[in-house]
């Protein structure tokens, strides 16, 4: 059903906070910041319906690619504090570092994320979109954002607080509903703001809610509880700012009237959904709710496990409160795990790849039989290049439809005798590749010089100076096979004092080169965000991926890279153990032992850094037949590598992932989602 005047139908189900004031030029003549508008109209109403099963999706961090993918307009000026600032190179030709930096006009992605999980839901819900699912999507509105990264010549990494203006960001909008958290000696007033996530094909949408406590009916000390993404130095602050998520969200589900049949906790951090649920509930009433709650675990790593004292809980929560974190949440006498406590109060628990699936039964073994895995999976319409969406295109009947399902990338494979086929895809490589030359020109990176990339969050089991034990070798490799252009890039957070070690190492051995740019260039680029992952997973020709196994749940950056041809050099662990016989690239080094669960601190350097080096030398040796002095070799084995990468993307993507989570973990039935109700 069309509705007549659309705008006011969203202001009945929207009560925009200024909206004469602030929005009124941005939401008018049936557009939302450049969008239809009625298609909020349209989920705002299917979600307050009692007939659906709707979902609300809990994430304490989303990533959603909003400087590049479906960016809304905005007829008002936009603070310059929400655009990409000027970021530093840290590399073995320093002079240019002293002189340059990389400038990108362009809009910050909504910096509401960290690393790898916020992407990962923001992924998840961008799909949900394209499947016209009756979902919610709830976050927190960090202030702060995680932070900004900026590198200090001989200090490493230093930290800066992030600044951004949630007034001016393009799609996002303060709501006057306010909802209040009671703990027990005093409340949390948290202002609801949205921002809605459309489909590929801007044919539906899912509202994202977001918690904000800086408001004026807070005290200090609680405004600050949404200014920082993960605050690890303040315990109070790291276990409020779960309550936000979990007690807020739920408050806010109820404020906004939605009908919600489905919780799902993304991590942890949202385990306290079920306690803010389940208030009042009878004995029987509190089992009768593990029905409607679904836990994904994202990492085997034991900091990624929140556990608190029951000393730091119990003066906070209300006693009916804390008798549920007690009960359900208890690791041993005196402390909390929220791991615990969502794996008990849900009726799904599911690992994030079959390899972590078998980690987590060791790790908690009393739940074996309830540990399911879906290998997570990434957005492809967020993450195949314009170059390589246009080959797909043009390659359609044998690559089926693809702005339909990423699905027909399988039939890929067909196309390896197809001498157009193989030209065009090594094309379309490099007019990606092209582009991030040209970023990065006054570093004097060339298109027909094998690059390398490790980007991801830094993390001592991620081993990202792994590359760079020994540069002698790696010097050794680019002047008996070809020279060789090595980009790193990553966070570490402030507090991990193992990761600024490595950092500063990574930085030391780089400072040490001299006198050899011409062999072997390497670049460490600061800031890594989303903006810059979509660059690095389109533009380079090898992604390299050194965890120790079995500690990378899942990873997902390699699969962006795939869908764009990138061949892959990995460790055998996470997603790519299901992807060892695809030919997608190169395994190396130490293989996760089945039953035997090592320290993650473990590196095993000399052995893999021995298979490492012999595993670059092999595969830049297989890419200079590719490419040599500017000419091209279509029939070279690296280009089959590519074509498999691609053929892989048909598995590896958020559309594969959500057909389990609908099947296989939340028992929805197709045709629930058939069509949209109006």
């Amino acid at each position: 059903m069309q509705n007549d005047d659309p705008l006011k139908e969203f202001l009945s189900l929207v009560d925009v906070e200024g909206f004469s004031e602030r929005y009124s030029r941005d939401i008018c003549d049936g557009k939302y910041f450049g969008m239809p508008l009625e298609l909020i109209v349209q989920a705002e109403r299917r979600l307050r319906q009692e007939s659906e099963r709707c979902i609300a999706y809990f994430s304490m961090e989303y990533g959603l690619a909003t400087s590049f993918y479906n960016t809304f307009t905005s007829k008002n000026q936009i603070d310059p504090q929400n655009k990409i600032p000027e970021n530093t190179v840290f590399s073995n030709y320093r002079l240019a570092d002293y002189l340059f930096d990389v400038n990108i006009d362009c809009i910050i992605d909504l910096p509401i994320y960290s690393g790898g999980l916020g992407v990962l839901a923001g992924d998840t819900v961008k799909t949900m979109a394209d499947y016209k699912m009756p979902a919610a999507a709830i976050g927190v509105l960090w202030h702060s954002g995680y932070f900004r990264q900026k590198f200090w010549f001989k200090y490493g990494q230093v930290p800066e607080k992030m600044h951004w203006d949630p007034y001016s960001y393009p799609g996002l909008i303060p709501l006057k509903n306010i909802v209040t958290v009671k703990l027990r000696d005093r409340e949390i007033h948290l202002r609801l703001w949205k921002y809605y996530v459309y489909s590929y094909k801007h044919d539906y949408v899912v509202p994202l809610i977001l918690l904000d406590a800086e408001i004026p009916q807070n005290s200090e000390e609680i405004k600050a509880l949404t200014d920082q993404l993960y605050r690890s130095d303040n315990n109070w602050i790291k276990l409020m700012q779960r309550v936000v998520l979990g007690f807020g969200g739920v408050a806010a589900i109820k404020e906004l009237s939605y009908n919600i049949d489905i919780f799902h906790l993304n991590e942890g951090h949202a385990a306290l959904a079920f306690v803010a649920k389940a208030g009042g509930f009878s004995d029987s009433g509190v089992e009768a709710l593990k029905s409607k709650f679904y836990y994904t675990c994202h990492t085997p790593v034991q900091a990624g496990h929140d556990r608190f004292s029951e000393d730091d809980i119990r003066p906070n929560l209300r006693d009916e409160d804390f008798r549920l974190v007690q009960k359900f949440g208890r690791e041993r006498p005196g402390l909390i795990n929220l791991t615990l406590l969502s794996m008990n109060v849900s009726s799904s628990i599911n690992a994030v790849a079959k390899r972590h699936q078998e980690v987590m039964q060791l790790q908690f073994p009393e739940y074996k039989e309830r540990i399911r895995y879906v290998t997570n999976g990434v957005h492809p319409y967020t993450w195949i290049s314009k170059s390589f969406m246009d080959l797909y295109k043009r390659f359609n009947p044998v690559i089926k439809d693809i702005e339909s399902s990423p699905m027909g990338l399988a039939e890929a494979p067909k196309l390896r005798n197809n001498l157009e086929f193989r030209q065009q895809i090594w094309e379309a490589h490099q007019v990606n590749k092209s582009r991030f030359c040209s970023l990065l020109e006054k570093w004097k990176l060339k298109e027909d010089v094998f690059t390398v990339c490790w980007a991801r969050r830094i993390a001592a089991y991620k081993r990202p100076s792994l590359i760079l034990q020994d540069v002698q070798r790696l010097l050794q490799i680019a002047k008996k096979v070809g020279p060789l252009q090595i980009i790193l890039a990553g966070k570490a957070h402030p507090n991990d004092n193992l990761a600024f070690t490595y950092l500063n190492e990574m930085m030391d051995k780089v400072d040490a080169l001299e006198g050899v740019y011409d062999y072997l260039k390497i670049l460490i680029l600061e800031n890594y965000d989303i903006h810059m992952g979509k660059l690095l997973t389109s533009s380079v020709d090898m992604w390299l991926n050194n965890p120790v196994p079995p500690f990378e749940a899942s990873g997902t950056s390699g699969m962006k890279a795939m869908l764009n041809g990138v061949v892959q050099m990995s460790t055998l662990d996470g997603w790519v153990v299901e992807a060892e016989d695809m030919g997608i690239g190169k395994i190396f080094g130490r293989r996760y032992v089945e039953g035997k669960f090592d320290s993650e601190f473990g590196h095993y350097l000399k052995e893999d850094v021995d298979e490492l080096y012999q595993s670059l030398e092999e595969m830049a040796a297989m890419y200079y037949t590719a490419s040599r002095g500017g000419n091209s070799s279509f029939a070279s084995p690296w280009i089959d590598k590519m074509i498999n990468c691609v053929a892989a993307g048909a598995h590896f993507n958020t559309y594969r992932m959500l057909d389990e989570y609908k099947h296989l973990i939340w028992g929805i039935r197709e045709e629930k989602l058939s069509a949209v109700k109006v």
